[in-house]
């Protein structure tokens, strides 16, 4: 490798560093348009099949892997936390020039994997998978803020329905968001009203139970808000922003599945005991190809639960999983572990990770914790995956569990 391009990304523009023999012969900054990334397809046209290095800086540098991957060019994103490591030195010197500089040099002092392109379609699974991971967050908050105000308009409803944001609920929540709306209705009309006026149908016996209830409520209800205070037409906000939210997030959720069913590791993901349809889209939305890794603990290193170890002298500390990879797919792992042992305890369909787990949970003097136990069974989790989709084999039981007592 004698030529190279360091390049160091910021928000909107870059500064490039251009290497041939360890010297470096060019230096220049270039912004993320169609006239400063031909300026770089020059320079790279000028160079003998250059490798261009630069660090992953999440959304900032998605344009320039986007043009890299167009051009065909070979390059690498580098981890920023491996990078810091490989260019700190004593003299604490930074700038753009510099760190472009840096980069280039690391390159030619480190062996850097390339950057290894996917089909488009695990792009868009991930794509799919955060804009689902944040319709979450957004109608949990939401719902925290429709408790916040019902709690002063009509709180007793809260009591009517197992979960807030159902649709019933909310349609309900809109339609009466103080007692005053529901008090001088008859059982009748409440019922009707009901039937009418909410997207789910109801039954006459449902929707006249409901009626009952809301009656009863709103005899004995004494809100902190008054019927026109802005507190009601907040509640029936949150509400009718909760119902889009829903729409939106099931919608995500059937493009999530369909997409990911084209795909040869959905079957195989699907056999497992406690991956669904839904988790298994999602699986494969985060972790992407499983087939562009050479072994498990690259994807333990790329979710970040490989070990992090420190030892000084007599002293050694504690293991701890180092936390520095995809928290999105840490956190789906770790939920997959729990529903594997929720499922388990519904349907008893053996699972040799559910196995390992209480295995651990029971072993020996010094049972591990729930959750020293959950990290461990991530750890097989994923060694299993990998090897069921390198050997495109479904699960099996028997073969895994035959394994695990070899």
């Amino acid at each position: 490798m004698t030529d190279l391009i360091g390049i160091d990304v910021s928000m909107g523009k870059s500064n490039v560093a251009v290497y041939h023999d360890h010297k470096c012969i060019d230096e220049y900054a270039f912004h993320h348009t169609k006239t400063g990334f031909q300026k770089l397809a020059t320079t790279v046209a000028e160079l003998e099949h250059p490798t261009l290095y630069f660090e992953a800086t999440g959304i900032y540098s998605r344009p320039l892997v986007r043009f890299c991957t167009d051009q065909h060019w070979a390059f690498t994103q580098l981890n920023p936390l491996q990078l810091h490591f490989n260019t700190q030195d004593l003299r604490r010197i930074k700038n753009d020039t510099t760190d472009a500089r840096k980069i280039g040099l690391a390159a030619y002092d480190n062996t850097y994997r390339l950057f290894t392109q996917q089909k488009p379609i695990y792009g868009t699974l991930r794509e799919l998978n955060r804009f689902y991971q944040r319709m979450i967050k957004d109608i949990k908050l939401h719902q925290l803020w429709l408790h916040t105000t019902l709690q002063q308009t009509f709180p007793e409803l809260e009591a009517l329905f197992s979960s807030r944001v159902s649709k019933l609920a909310l349609n309900i929540i809109e339609l009466y968001p103080h007692p005053d709306f529901v008090k001088g209705l008859g059982h009748i009309k409440l019922r009707n009203q009901l039937m009418k006026n909410t997207d789910k149908k109801l039954s006459k016996t449902k929707a006249t139970q409901k009626a009952e209830a809301l009656l009863d409520y709103a005899k004995d209800s004494a809100p902190a808000a008054h019927k026109g205070d802005v507190q009601v037409a907040e509640v029936r906000y949150y509400a009718h922003e909760l119902k889009a939210l829903i729409q939106q997030k099931e919608k995500i959720q059937k493009q999530l599945i369909a997409q990911a069913k084209a795909l040869p590791e959905f079957e195989i993901l699907t056999s497992m005991p406690g991956i669904g349809e839904l988790t298994a889209s999602r699986i494969i939305g985060e972790v992407g190809d499983f087939t562009r890794f050479d072994n498990a603990k690259q994807i333990n290193a790329y979710i970040g639960i490989d070990l992090r170890q420190y030892q000084s002298g007599t002293y050694r500390a504690i293991d701890h999983i180092n936390k520095r990879g995809d928290p999105y797919a840490r956190g789906l792992f770790y939920l997959t572990v729990a529903n594997m042992r929720r499922v388990y305890g519904l349907t008893k369909v053996p699972n040799h990770i559910v196995d390992f787990y209480y295995r651990l949970r029971k072993k020996g003097p010094h049972p591990k914790l729930d959750k020293v136990a959950t990290v461990a069974c991530m750890n097989k989790l994923i060694k299993c995956l990998f090897v069921m989709i390198k050997s495109h084999q479904t699960y099996n039981y028997k073969l895994y569990h035959g394994l695990e007592a070899q």
